[in-house]
């Protein structure tokens, strides 16, 4: 489970479910964004299938500053520092998403727009920090006009496995996204409550 941000910056394991799971040392490394190339495995839509909410809004109205408190106990930014650096991070006007199937649903105030997307493969990259990410790339087939042309999903996993939530990028240009280090749009399932996703973001 790869657990790097845009910036290879390690989320202090942010959604991660300890009880729900153990996990050896191979996972701990993957998770921080070590691995062989080997490991990486292609990936299909359905990995990613639901009904998302994006945190941004809860990032917004304070419902996240216990977890950049917590992110600052542990780590090398103040929680002020730290609920700047995710307001770059998670921000989005996409306050939904549904998946199903091939198809992805994107809510932009409260307005859908509906594509069909096809494996494009995955790219691995490699951040200032020496730790690595995969994007796994999704290419429109076809419907809504306004819909991106690539979408391109990290949730700090290499292979095939339900994402329990994942960063996304969207835009026209393949190449040009994944230049896109700093803006990484998180969603969570929108069954979730605020308090629970607190609770996964601030778990270890």
């Amino acid at each position: 489970m790869v657990a790097v941000g845009g910036s290879g910056e390690v989320h202090d394991q942010e959604g991660r479910q300890e009880h729900a799971h153990s996990h050896d040392h191979n996972d701990d490394q993957i998770y921080k964004g070590y691995f062989e190339d080997n490991q990486v495995k292609d990936r299909t839509l359905t990995d990613w299938a639901g009904d998302w909410q994006s945190v941004y809004a809860y990032l917004k109205d304070g419902t996240l500053d216990p977890v950049m408190a917590h992110k600052a106990k542990g780590g090398d930014k103040s929680a002020e520092e730290y609920k700047a650096y995710y307001e770059v991070g998670y921000r989005t006007d996409v306050e939904r998403i549904e998946i199903s199937g091939d198809t992805a649903t994107f809510y932009k105030d409260g307005k859908p727009l509906k594509a069909r997307y096809a494996s494009d493969g995955y790219e691995i990259l490699t951040y200032e920090k020496g730790n690595r990410g995969v994007r796994f790339i999704f290419k429109k087939t076809e419907g809504d006009a306004d819909a991106p042309q690539y979408i391109q999903f990290s949730d700090h996993k290499i292979a095939p496995e339900i994402a329990d939530h994942y960063h996304l990028y969207w835009g026209n240009d393949r190449a040009a996204l994944l230049e896109e280090v700093t803006n990484w749009p998180t969603y969570y399932p929108s069954s979730r409550s605020a308090k629970e996703i607190v609770e996964e973001m601030m778990a270890h």
